[in-house]
């Protein structure tokens, strides 16, 4: 078994696992910062390091297009092309191709789509994107899926079932030959879809657990639906899937979406919200969001976050780096992306102990309610 379920929480249906890959255990609840082309965007590995990241996650669809799999082949797979030696997960690119709307058109067979860089023509099928998959040496891969969009009508959602489903079979079919000739630790999800429909995702959940999969990932969500109804999306499927294996929340999230869902026993998060948003001068911390860009951080001269420990709170201003974004210096949203980070992973780390004693629910309300009270603020 590659997940070891350790302890569930007393207050709350959250607990505590590991995952073992074919490049090291990973503790759950975990978040994974978005290395779409191989970089998590101005962070360098040992930045990573540093704060504590495990696992990080790199997307077939773009790494295909550029520079393709010939070059990251020859360097040994993509640990060794990124210079990454912990574990990588990659998405199979559906959501990529999904956001192409009119550049992509999808069959039983696979997808057709333009690539977004140049144009170019390209097909993915489910084979195709697990032996793209098996070429960058992937620890966790994830198998084609169509991403629906926001709202969709019923007789929509139930078709693109059918196909991704169909492409979760094939997609364990060729994953079965990838493994038997790789190592033995490299691992495959399957994806539940079903958009916003509970019954369909209850059959979704059922035809995978038929298939078999080493973990399952609740996909289609965050997407344009409102936020209690991704909430109880996410805890109906939860509800749903095995204990002994490792539960996957795609795209989310915000902190406070975080702590809802591992409270209903989700796992594993990704999501680009920390970096992208640092980009433009938001922080997160343990009082709320700051926009460290508005004038009423002009004369701050404390640090983002009084109890972060990270390398910018314990060396830069809010007036400095308000300064930084002003001045259109790169230094600003690389100090603010790099925060953003370690305040992640110090809050699943925290959210962790806190399921370790117990006290998981008392943990997430404090939090969220400190959180939203700033918020209101600010």
């Amino acid at each position: 078994m590659s997940f070891k379920l350790i302890h569930r929480d007393k207050s709350t249906k959250a607990r505590l696992g590991t995952i073992r890959t074919a490049h090291g255990e990973i503790n759950t609840p975990i978040f994974m910062p978005v290395a779409t082309q191989g970089s998590i965007k101005t962070i360098s590995n040992r930045e990573l390091d540093e704060s504590g990241v495990e696992i990080v996650l790199g997307n077939a669809y773009h790494l295909y297009l550029r520079p393709g799999p010939d070059i990251i082949g020859k360097a040994g797979g993509l640990h060794k092309f990124m210079g990454w030696s912990r574990p990588i997960l990659t998405d199979s690119g559906g959501y990529q191709v999904f956001s192409l709307a009119g550049l992509r058109k999808v069959k039983v067979e696979g997808v057709e789509f333009q690539s977004h860089i140049d144009g170019s023509k390209h097909t993915f099928t489910p084979e195709k994107v697990i032996e793209i998959q098996g070429v960058l040496g992937s620890d966790i891969m994830m198998p084609l899926d169509e991403c629906v969009h926001y709202p969709a009508s019923r007789d929509y959602v139930e078709k693109s079932l059918e196909i991704t489903t169909g492409w979760a079979c094939r997609s364990k079919n060729v994953f079965n030959e990838v493994r038997s000739t790789k190592d033995e630790g490299r691992l495959l999800f399957g994806i539940v879809q079903g958009s916003t429909y509970l019954d369909l995702r209850k059959e979704a959940i059922e035809r995978l657990l038929k298939i078999g999969f080493d973990g399952y990932a609740i996909g289609g969500v965050s997407v344009g639906e409102p936020r209690g109804l991704m909430r109880e999306i996410t805890g109906r499927a939860a509800s749903l899937l095995p204990e002994e294996k490792p539960r996957y929340l795609m795209g989310v999230g915000t902190p406070c979406d975080m702590l809802e869902s591992i409270a209903m026993g989700i796992d594993m998060f990704d999501c680009v919200v920390p970096t992208r948003n640092g980009r433009n001068g938001q922080a997160f911390t343990w009082s709320g969001e700051l926009q460290l860009r508005n004038s009423n951080f002009k004369e701050d001269l404390s640090p983002i976050d009084e109890k972060c420990g990270c390398y910018t709170c314990k060396t830069y201003a809010r007036a400095y780096i308000r300064h930084l974004f002003n001045a259109g210096e790169l230094l600003g949203l690389r100090l603010v992306s790099l925060h953003n980070l370690h305040f992640y992973v110090k809050l699943i780390e925290a959210s962790r102990k806190a399921i370790n004693e117990d006290k998981f629910a008392a943990f997430k309300q404090k939090f969220t309610e400190d959180y939203t009270i700033s918020n209101v603020k600010h």
